[in-house]
């Protein structure tokens, strides 16, 4: 497995490590209770990470049929 690959972790941690830490209404960040703002922030992390593994993966592309 590539070392890039490990960025997929990121966000899984995010989600399963996170969210039962981040279990509060308090403080409010951008209108959204803490909670809700957490899972919003790994979503778009995982659409990040993502585009980067994309990004940096060496793929040969004119070699694909």
């Amino acid at each position: 497995m590539k070392p890039l690959y490990y960025l997929a972790f990121i966000p899984v941690l995010g989600f399963l490590v996170g969210v039962p830490l981040t279990n509060r209404v308090d403080p409010y960040v951008l209108g959204l209770p803490f909670s809700m703002f957490w899972i919003v922030l790994c979503v778009v992390l995982t659409s990040f990470t993502t585009w980067i593994m994309y990004r940096f993966d060496q793929h040969d592309e004119e070699g694909v049929e």
